[in-house]
C-alpha cells in the first residue's frame, strides 16, 4: 500500500537512485509508478494490455514469462530482454540453461527463490542479465529500520556483479 509513496519519497529525496516497481500488474500501476517518479517497470508476466502501457511509458521494463511460450511470444512483439518467474519453481537454472540454444536472442532476469547462494550460478548463464531477489532487503531488516544490514546485503548482491 505504501509503494507509491515509497517511490515518490526515493525519487525525490535521494540524489542518484533509480527507483522503479515490481509486481506492475495493470496499465493502471504503469500510469501511477510513472507518475509517482518510477524510472522502470517489473511484472510477473504480461498480457498484451500490460504489455502496451509499459512500452508506451517511456521507461525501461521487463514484463515475466516462465514458459517457452510466452518467452517466444514476447520476442515475436520484439522484447528480448524479460523477467523470469518464478525462477526456482520454473526450472531455474536448468531451464534457462535449456531455453539459451534455441532462443539465444532471449535476455533474462530471473526472481523468485533466489539467493545470494543461488545467485552465481544464475549470473554464470549466457542468456542472464541479473537476478533479483527479496534477501536483499529482508523484511525483518525493514521491519527493525536496519539500514546497516540492508546496505551489508545490497553490497554483498552488488560484489556478484563485479
Amino acid at each position: 500500500p505504501a509503494a507509491l509513496d515509497a517511490i515518490r519519497a526515493v525519487a525525490a529525496e535521494v540524489p542518484g537512485a533509480v527507483v522503479g516497481a515490481g509486481t506492475v500488474i495493470s496499465p493502471q500501476h504503469v500510469r501511477d509508478t510513472v507518475e509517482a517518479g518510477g524510472r522502470f517497470l517489473v511484472s510477473p508476466g504480461w498480457t498484451d494490455a500490460l504489455l502496451e502501457a509499459m512500452r508506451g511509458a517511456g521507461v525501461p521494463f521487463l514484463p515475466g514469462v516462465s514458459t517457452t511460450s510466452e518467452v517466444v511470444a514476447l520476442l515475436e512483439r520484439g522484447v528480448s530482454d524479460m523477467k523470469f518467474f518464478p525462477a526456482e519453481a520454473a526450472g531455474g537454472t536448468a531451464y534457462l540453461k535449456a531455453l539459451s540454444a534455441p532462443l539465444p536472442q532471449a535476455r533474462f532476469c530471473p526472481t523468485g527463490g533466489i539467493s545470494l547462494a543461488s545467485a552465481p550460478a544464475y549470473l554464470a548463464l549466457p542468456n542472464v542479465a541479473c537476478v533479483g531477489g527479496s534477501w536483499m532487503v529482508p523484511g525483518d531488516a525493514v521491519a527493525a529500520k536496519d539500514w546497516d544490514r540492508v546496505a551489508r546485503l545490497a553490497a554483498e548482491a552488488a560484489a556478484l556483479g563485479a
